[in-house]
């Protein structure tokens, strides 16, 4: 029975992940993707044209996973009935799992791309630039009507962008300490801030 490959391209992709954010873009061989797959070469150019196709399809990939953990939060908050309340819920929500979203060795595909965005294509930033601006319009909803009944002079897409900025700058600290547990304080903290703000 013929087969389409799928799972040899997930086996490429997860394997060029996890190289890629452990040793950044450049220094992660096409060989080293093809061994920690268990695949080959002939399979790898299959499914890709170049390291380069790869990637940009590592980011979609990742991009997509990212958007489906802002609808969880956005679905978790959406019947919570009052504008002061729900974007504190919506922190909260990622703030009381952020132990399931790093480990002691997480690292962001994100911030492997765009340290090396030399490197990479305009497509494959356009990605990166749909989940900053997905996520910002997501929580700048809820912040804007907030804002507005405490009547605060403040923009909600730039204090929305906090958020994004938490989770990236949480991960790097994750990494230097060897510790899952900053990226809990930091989302703890960006909550405090903004229930208090509201308060």
């Amino acid at each position: 029975m013929p087969r389409d490959g799928t799972a040899t391209r997930a086996r490429l992709l997860d394997a060029a992940e996890q190289l890629i954010e452990q040793n950044g873009f450049a220094a992660t061989r096409v060989d080293q993707i093809i061994a920690a797959s268990g695949s080959s070469k002939g399979a790898f150019f299959h499914h890709f044209d170049s390291k380069q196709s790869l990637a940009r399809e590592l980011v979609s990939r990742y991009v997509d996973a990212d958007l489906r953990l802002l609808d969880q939060g956005l679905a978790a908050v959406a019947t919570i009935d009052g504008e002061l309340e729900r974007p504190v819920a919506f922190l909260r929500f990622y703030e009381q799992w952020a132990a399931d979203l790093v480990s002691e060795e997480s690292a962001c595909l994100y911030i492997a791309v765009l340290t090396e965005r030399d490197l990479l294509d305009d497509a494959t930033l356009a990605e990166v630039d749909r989940a900053v601006v997905a996520w910002r319009n997501g929580f700048a909803a809820l912040l804007r009507p907030a804002l507005a009944v405490r009547g605060l002079p403040i923009a909600p897409d730039e204090l929305a962008d906090h958020l994004f900025a938490t989770f990236e700058g949480a991960y790097l600290m994750c990494r230097a300490a060897r510790s899952p547990e900053p990226m809990r304080q930091q989302l703890r903290v960006l909550r405090q801030m903004v229930e208090a703000l509201l308060d």
